[in-house]
């Protein structure tokens, strides 16, 4: 049996009058890659704070790696953590290798791993330079070296690739899988809904401080049943036939125009618009509800999807 790595029972945290979260109650497996999304004043940040031992809840129990995070054992658990917050900023005077020194100290990590870390992450013909030459995209990848110093079991980004280019995304997931792969588990908070649907094992949605929604992206789908989207490029001559074919079929939004359809129908129903349809199909194309259609449709309502 998967342990539990992180675990949140009847959470509420209160800011004077403002309850920023309310009754969350959340169990992340070791070696999980999990997502957290919500609106902004969701109470994303408020909840990394509370699992990163920042700050108290006001109600309800807080366990990471096992450990109360109102406890004093839990110094011993942050040394496990590593942590990127949406802006990393250090010292513009000192070089990329400087900053991962001191970063080294900190966490009690040899100095000499520092330079296989910066390879890692496409630094490696850059540590001598000072982080005033450095660019958005870089900075984010000396922060992202900096968390994975010491190979930590707990792995915590807010807004992660802030600045990266596409190649940089696609390698700075392929080193979170590497150390997925070695049993860490993955924390993850991101704007960028279309980037992350397809890379987090499961996922919450949080609302008004609230868990609005909790699962894998297959199970949201199916818990909130919005329509798939069926583009069929038909063949000269279909149009009439198709729109007859298909009127048969009930709960269908049809649009036949010329030589293309385009049809919303539930899951449940793909297979029997594709056998209406037939031989009149050159080309069909189906998209199912994205994550931002379903964040949209659990109450969420700044997603950005660029």
């Amino acid at each position: 049996m998967t342990s539990v790595s992180i675990e949140l029972t009847g959470v509420c945290k209160s800011f004077g009058q403002v309850e920023a979260l309310r009754d969350v109650n959340l169990s992340i497996p070791e070696g999980e890659m999990f997502g957290l999304i919500g609106h902004n004043g969701a109470g994303k940040s408020t909840l990394f704070k509370l699992m990163l031992g920042l700050a108290a809840p006001s109600a309800g129990t807080v366990r990471v790696g096992g450990v109360d995070s109102a406890s004093a054992r839990f110094r011993q658990v942050r040394r496990r953590i590593g942590y990127l917050p949406e802006s990393f900023v250090s010292y513009d005077n000192l070089s990329g290798l400087e900053v991962l020194n001191l970063f080294a100290d900190l966490k009690k990590v040899p100095r000499a791993a520092c330079a296989d870390v910066l390879a890692r992450v496409g630094l490696a013909d850059a540590g001598t330079r000072r982080l005033h030459t450095y660019s958005k995209g870089m900075r984010q990848r000396l922060g992202f070296a900096q968390v994975l110093l010491g190979d930590p079991a707990l792995i915590f980004l807010d807004e992660p690739t802030n600045g990266l280019d596409p190649e940089g995304i696609a390698d700075f997931y392929a080193i979170l899988r590497a150390a997925q792969a070695r049993g860490a588990t993955i924390v993850i908070t991101s704007h960028i809904l279309a980037e992350i649907q397809d890379r987090v094992d499961r996922l919450v949605i949080l609302n008004a401080g609230k868990v609005a929604a909790l699962g894998s992206l297959a199970e949201l789908r199916a818990r909130h049943v919005l329509p798939s989207q069926i583009d069929v490029q038909l063949r000269p001559g279909q149009g009439a036939l198709v729109a007859a074919a298909l009127a048969h079929l009930p709960g269908l939004a049809v649009m036949v125009r010329l030589d293309h359809a385009s049809i919303a129908c539930q899951a449940a129903q793909k297979a029997h618009v594709l056998a209406a349809l037939g031989t009149a199909m050159q080309d069909v194309t189906i998209r199912e509800p994205s994550l931002e259609d379903l964040f949209l449709g659990y109450g969420g309502t700044h997603a950005r999807t660029h």
